[in-house]
């Protein structure tokens, strides 16, 4: 598989090819909104199906509410040769959500081999440009203005310079560097290279999730708080959550961390809808199960644990990779 860079025009859209393994697909892929986009064309050759087939599941996908059709696509401008001449059209293309979505629908390998390759990618686009360097600069920029927040509220103590309000806000701006540090990175995408992030202890039990989730049906379902659909998965789409954040490449996991790993098992469990019902609860009861299997210290309480999966719930998809960054964020 390889991907050249064709940089488009003045926009932050970005063009790449992408080939299976075999080189038997090619396809142009648009990368814009931190995530990929193809057209139903496109999807048609990538999973070897008629297009007509591609239309009616990706209609199928927003019509069972399993994503938002405004926040998954979008219209790019097509060259196309019509009649001898070039003529550019407006055409819909779909983000990675709807193109993994319809390839669980398809049930087709190249769908696996494109989502492989379409997160190395945008996980490279990520990382580009960011050289240690520049983390250090920035280290250091933080460090410094923390010191400087010392000395300016030393002197206001001591001199009793500025009155009850500035001494106050001093204190607050010193207590809370880390928020402002954290806000800054959300705001400028900046990548999680924290060293409290640790490697993964144990691999995650598709079996075993199964009778937790079959426990945890059996105990709600005594306090009437779950229907007979709570719980039963959408053709294995849990399963393949799990093959997706467990997946390797060359060897190596392509999630780095425990951290990034349970991030991914909430977002995806919530997001993705493998249940019929109970996706919410479910993603919630994982993450926490998944936290206490890798020893993952955190302050987390059940307010907060809610607050944070109504956040993903609601959060659109083009902010997935920020919702993952603010997930881990929480635990690191």
């Amino acid at each position: 598989m390889s991907a050249n860079l064709n940089l488009a025009s003045e926009s932050d859209e970005k063009v790449f090819f992408y080939e299976n393994p075999e080189g038997a697909i090619c396809l142009e892929v648009r990368i814009d909104e931190e995530t990929v986009w193809l057209t139903r064309q496109q999807m048609a050759k990538l999973f070897g199906r008629d297009p007509s087939v591609i239309t009616r599941h990706i209609r199928n996908v927003f019509h069972e509410g399993e994503l938002d059709k405004e926040a998954t696509s979008a219209k790019y401008a097509w060259v196309q040769i019509e009649g001898g001449r070039k003529v550019e059209r407006e055409v819909d293309h779909y983000n990675l959500d709807v193109i993994i979505s319809v390839g669980y629908r398809v049930k087709s390998l190249q769908g696996t081999h494109f989502r492989i390759w379409a997160t190395r990618t945008l996980r490279n686009l990520l990382v580009r440009g960011y050289t240690l360097h520049e983390q250090i600069l920035i280290r250091q920029g933080f460090d410094e203005a923390r010191a400087a927040l010392e000395v300016i509220s030393g002197t206001i103590r001591e001199q009793e310079l500025g009155d009850k309000p500035s001494q106050y806000a001093v204190e607050l701006i010193k207590k809370y560097s880390k928020t402002w540090q954290a806000l800054w990175e959300y705001d400028e995408d900046k990548p999680i290279t924290s060293p409290n992030t640790k490697p993964v202890i144990e691999a995650l039990d598709y079996s075993a999730i199964k009778e937790v989730i079959d426990i945890f049906r059996q105990d709600l379902a005594t306090k009437s708080e779950a229907s007979s659909l709570f719980g039963i998965e959408r053709e294995n789409a849990l399963k393949a959550i799990i093959g997706n954040i467990e997946q390797t490449i060359f060897g190596k996991s392509l999630y780095r961390s425990r951290e990034e790993k349970a991030a991914n098992l909430l977002y995806l469990t919530v997001k993705d809808h493998p249940f019929i019902d109970g996706n919410k609860r479910i993603g919630a009861l994982l993450f926490m199960l998944y936290l206490k299997q890798e020893q993952i210290s955190h302050q987390l309480c059940p307010d907060a644990l809610i607050t944070t999966t109504l956040l993903v719930a609601e959060s659109p998809a083009t902010r997935k990779e920020s919702m993952i960054r603010i997930i881990m964020k929480l635990l690191i």
